[in-house]
């Protein structure tokens, strides 16, 4: 009994000093991992730059504990990231070229161009690109069209097919469990809500659909006519054949690849670009190893700052929160507050990335920026969307910057309610009320608004897009009546943006990023990007794993999906009045 016992609490204590060995062990890699991200990458020669084009594209990076469990294809890669690394290559006499390792990255059509057009600057200092990939994405494809050289897997294939935008509706699903979604809006255009009401597209959202498609197409098909050196009428000829299902030599032959190789291969093609012998090392530097490399700048001794401070996500709503890509209007609010108060800030570039969200928190930011604009220049940088919401934080700003691919405009508000008591009578339920006022059970469970609460959330709605119309036309120098006639919710890119005098300028962030120390009057400056990054303990301590597998994963994968179900689920916690972008105009 005596051995068994001493056995046991041997094993015991084993177990206890194991546990605490593994903790420390886990604790040193953990130390190790943030450390090794801080320390600087020296550049050999003959170096090549790789930008592995796989998981998800976010404004900004940020370094996150649980990236470390997750695959490639669901890695979140910074666009800031992106575009500096894409300088210090260019910059480094070091590096000889870039290869785009082709995987599935999802983006928009404004983001991959802003990263082309990083790509065709790099091409100036006569640096190679090269582009592999076993099947491109019509995205990628795009992207890739910039390379001197476009290889693709001898079985593999290139997705080249247009542009379509497939809405889903939720109409009949919500009658058949009782639930009618009761909107009150502004905007034959603002189409937000159409998923919850109708079962297709109306005719003005069908029109407007159509145009964005059209245009975005024909700027995909410049870009890639230019590139590729093929005629616009032979791509959309390829397109009309799905040339994904064809053998990878047709691609070859009709000119949208150059040549194709296994992978084995591509490391050797690699060395012959850059002049190099098939013996000859060819260090390769992947975008972790870019970012901790030093830029050939000196540093500014001038004490001048031009902020870039990013605004990415839904406006106060179910993302907004401290790990996805939400703005939260109270925190932004704040942050501008003080770049405001900072005499060293002497201009703020607002990088917007927003299909909208709450009405009222978009006021909120709008009238920080007004602030802020009253003290130093303020310039707006559009991303993939600008919209709504989005732009209702823009459109005071001295300068509006944005990409032809960018959605915007949108300038329209609704709000929903719903009316449940078709599932209260499946289940059920009763209710009675006793009030004082007429009003007193505005919004009650159980039976739908009458015609005085219908009224009234109309007037509200309509006060409030006389508000926002209001807002534009200041911001924009414009009277309200032309506000309207490009108004009525109806999304424009950002090259008809421009047409409208909604936009000032097309370009990326660093055009932006001209415009404002122009406008500041300053020559020495130095960027500094806001707000900023928490630090990767800080992201250990906040981070909930559910959160971000919701946020990134789920997110990544099931898209237009993922957000509409994700409005649903967080209904009652979201504004009843919305300034967003329509769900479905997450165009393929």
């Amino acid at each position: 009994m005596k051995d068994f016992l001493k056995f046991t609490l041997a094993t015991i204590t084993g177990l206890i000093v194991t546990s605490v060995i593994l903790f420390f062990i886990g604790v040193l890699v953990f130390f190790s991992v943030a450390s090794s991200s801080e320390s600087e990458t020296q550049v050999r020669k003959n170096s090549v730059m790789m930008l592995n084009l796989n998981g998800v594209l976010a404004e900004r990076s940020q370094d996150n504990p649980f990236d470390i469990f997750m695959d490639d294809n669901e890695t979140v890669l910074g666009l800031d990231d992106i575009l500096s690394s894409i300088k210090k290559a260019k910059e480094n006499e070091n590096i000889k070229g870039i290869y785009l390792q082709v995987g599935t990255l999802a983006a928009g059509y404004s983001s991959m161009g802003e990263i082309r057009k990083a790509l065709e600057d790099f091409k100036t200092s006569g640096k190679f690109i090269v582009a592999y990939g076993d099947q491109y994405s019509q995205r990628l494809y795009y992207l890739s069209s910039v390379a001197d050289k476009v290889i693709l897997n001898p079985k593999g294939a290139i997705m080249w097919m247009g542009l379509a935008s497939t809405p889903i509706f939720y109409k009949d699903l919500l009658s058949k469990i009782g639930v009618e979604m009761q909107v009150f809006r502004v905007g034959t255009y603002k189409s937000a809500v159409e998923p919850f009401i109708a079962t297709e597209m109306s005719a003005a959202n069908r029109e407007q659909i159509s145009d964005l498609l059209n245009s975005n197409w024909k700027q995909i098909l410049n870009e890639v006519s230019t590139s590729r050196h093929i005629n616009s009428d032979s791509l959309n000829a390829y397109a009309n054949q799905m040339l994904l299902f064809y053998p990878a030599e047709q691609s070859v032959k009709d000119g949208m690849a150059d040549t194709l190789m296994y992978k084995n291969d591509v490391r050797n093609y690699l060395k012959k670009m850059a002049g190099l012998d098939k013996d000859d090392k060819m260090p390769v530097l992947g975008l972790k190893d870019m970012i901790n490399v030093r830029k050939n700048v000196p540093k500014d001794k001038s004490g001048n700052i031009i902020a870039v401070y990013y605004a990415y996500g839904e406006i106060d709503g179910s993302s907004s929160n401290q790990l996805s890509e939400g703005i939260n209007s109270d925190k932004v609010i704040r942050d501008l507050r003080k770049l405001k108060d900072n005499d060293d800030v002497k201009a703020v570039v607002l990088r917007v990335n927003s299909p909208g969200g709450s009405a009222y928190g978009s006021e909120q930011i709008w009238y920080a920026v007004k602030e802020l604009k009253a003290k130093k220049p303020v310039i707006v940088s559009m991303g993939d969307y600008a919209a709504s919401g989005g732009y209702y934080i823009s459109c005071g700003a001295d300068s509006i910057v944005a990409e032809p691919t960018t959605l915007t405009g949108s300038i329209g508000i609704f709000g929903i309610i719903p009316n449940v008591k078709g599932l209260t009578d499946k289940i059920g339920l009763s209710f009675d009320a006793v009030k004082t006022n007429t009003y007193s059970d505005f919004g009650a469970l159980g039976r739908p608004l009458n015609n005085g609460e219908q009224g009234l959330m109309q007037m509200m709605i309509n006060r409030g897009y006389e508000t926002f119309v209001g807002r534009c036309a200041e911001g924009r120098g414009m009277s309200a009546d032309a506000i309207k006639k490009i108004a009525e919710g109806r999304v424009w890119t950002g090259k008809t943006a421009k047409e409208l005098g909604l936009v000032d300028v097309l370009g990326g962030l660093d055009k932006a990023v001209d415009i404002a120390t122009h406008k500041a009057g300053v020559e020495a400056y130095t960027v500094m990007s806001y707000p900023e990054k928490k630090s990767f303990f800080t992201k250990l301590l906040e981070t909930n794993p559910g959160n971000y597998i919701r946020a990134h994963v789920l997110e990544g994968k099931a898209g237009e999906l993922y957000q509409q179900i994700n409005v649903l689920n967080n209904f009652e916690n979201s504004d009843r009045v919305q300034a967003r972008l329509p769900f479905e105009l997450n165009l393929n």
